[in-house]
């Protein structure tokens, strides 16, 4: 019975993969993100006319102490031009309730950044997520990626 329940979970996993672009996360160290500690991912793209959804994959502990978080986008595209975004992912009702799924101590929110995003160019991307709230040492956030899908 183990088994079957393992491979129903690969067979989810790969079937779900088909149509994203690129979906990856870092592993925040202690779940305590420093505000030096920037995140980078790199994405190699190739079709400009597919459009994407950009989501942002956060995964905190139910005792994060805030109902959101604040980053800073910054990205640079193949040929040097940077865009710089703040950016609110709002994590908890107005109640309280996390919006993200999980079981015991875990959440997991995937936050939609844009729902139609078509890349300019063809090359590599590079993404940095900087936290930015207030704390120096963000506690609670274990961690955090980004991920493209076709639409």
């Amino acid at each position: 019975m183990k088994n079957l329940f393992l491979i129903a979970i690969a067979l989810l996993m790969f079937s779900c993969g088909n149509d994203k672009l690129y979906d990856e996360s870092v592993v925040i160290p202690d779940a305590k993100w420093d505000n030096e500690n920037i995140p980078f991912f790199d994405v190699a793209v190739d079709d400009t006319l597919t459009n994407y959804a950009f989501y942002l994959n956060i995964r905190h502990l139910e005792n994060y102490r805030y109902s959101n978080l604040y980053i800073f986008m910054h990205t640079e595209f193949p040929n040097g031009n940077q865009t710089h975004d703040t950016i609110e992912c709002t994590l908890a009702y107005p109640n309280g309730i996390w919006m993200g799924k999980g079981s015991g101590t875990m959440r997991s929110a995937k936050v939609l950044l844009n729902p139609s995003l078509r890349f300019p160019l063809r090359g590599d991307y590079h993404f940095e997520i900087e936290q930015a709230m207030r704390d120096k040492e963000l506690k609670g956030i274990t961690d955090i990626g980004i991920c493209f899908e076709k639409q």
